[in-house]
């Protein structure tokens, strides 16, 4: 328990927490609109905010978050707009926010490299508590949105043309969207860093879609995966004196791989027990196939008789003639494979389900 005796790692323990909620809960709307990679175009942005922020002399988290929302709408009105393709934006902003924030960064009189690559790559030192509190204000408000908004983030998410022909403000919600995932950002670059926040929006959620059936299921395993790995990779990153970004994504991606190969071996056991227990029973004693099971009629009754000749459908709609035998009999048998309380249509077979 020697790390809880620093400040500073109090702070960076409570940060990771905060990190570990927000970004899977943002991440699986990223995951469902398949923009896995709109995290990293953020964190450039943001990295020129950083830049901007160290030039002027102002808070780099206000900097960052500035840019990171001016970045985030920009991308979705082009998209939206249809002026470019999703990943050519997501191109500019890899290679423009990286390029602004090294240029801005590097003139600044009181620049270095350490304290760049503590932006880009985390580090468990550099979290105070004013950070901790701009932190937390944010992480409130993004997850009050995403989870109170989250049926009509899904459906955005999941497909854009019914939840506009739902009456959904689209443009409205994918903007919102946006600014989310650009704050989210913002919160994690003092734990896990601006180049590797996208791993932990999308690698958690990957491991939930492995195990849980459902939406909710899905968010609720990702955040708790978010948690585990930004918490342990925080803590052990202050014993193995390793960058705390790193050191969270590499354990969320083992994470990932453990959980991948275990759900393959049970979904390879799952298969052969359905297999098994869909095999067909032996033919009886007689050798005229397998019996046939309590509660189902034979073809040959329905068919020949009770249906088929008159009780149901024995006169077509507007004759007064009754059916021939055969053609009730194929109507009976039709009605009767389909399982259901069923009426066949005289001489045509159409089944109407009741």
């Amino acid at each position: 328990m020697e790390a809880l005796s620093y400040e500073f790692m109090q702070l960076a323990l409570i940060a990771s927490l905060l990190v570990g909620i927000t970004a899977p809960t943002v991440g699986v709307y990223l995951v469902q609109r398949r923009l896995a990679l709109i995290g990293d175009g953020m964190g450039h942005v943001a990295l020129t905010g950083v830049a901007l922020g160290v030039l002027t002399g102002q808070a780099p988290v206000l900097t960052a978050l500035a840019c990171a929302v001016a970045g985030a709408v920009a991308i979705e009105l082009v998209r939206a707009r249809g002026r470019a393709s999703a990943d050519v934006i997501l191109a500019v902003l890899f290679y423009g926010g990286i390029a602004g924030g090294v240029v801005l960064i590097s003139m600044s009189p009181d620049s270095n490299p350490a304290s760049l690559n503590y932006y880009l790559f985390g580090a468990i030192t550099t979290t105070s508590g004013t950070d901790l509190v701009t932190f937390g204000v944010l992480s409130v408000i993004v997850l009050s949105v995403a989870i109170g908004l989250a049926p009509r983030l899904f459906a955005v998410s999941n497909d854009e043309e019914y939840a506009r022909a739902s009456g959904m403000n689209v443009t409205a919600l994918n903007l919102l969207l946006a600014v989310l995932t650009a704050a989210t950002v913002v919160i994690s670059m003092r734990v896990v860093g601006l180049l590797l926040i996208s791993a932990l929006m999308i690698v958690p959620n990957a491991v939930a879609q492995q195990l849980a059936g459902s939406f909710r299921g899905s968010m609720a395993i990702a955040v708790a995966v978010g948690v585990l790995v930004s918490v342990v990779g925080t803590w052990s990153s202050f014993y193995l004196d390793t960058p705390s970004g790193g050191t969270i994504v590499l354990l969320a991606i083992a994470v990932f791989l453990a959980t991948t190969l275990s759900a393959g071996t049970i979904r390879g056991l799952r298969g052969r027990l359905r297999a098994t227990r869909g095999t067909l029973p032996e033919p009886d004693a007689a050798g005229r196939g397998p019996a046939t099971p309590a509660g189902v009629t034979g073809s040959g009754t329905i068919g020949s008789g009770t249906i088929g000749s008159g009780t149901i459908g024995s006169r077509p709609a507007g004759t007064g003639q009754p059916v021939a035998a055969g053609a009730g009999g194929a109507a009976g048998t039709a009605g009767a494979v389909t399982g259901n309380t069923e009426a066949a249509d005289s001489g045509q077979g159409t089944v109407w389900n009741h």
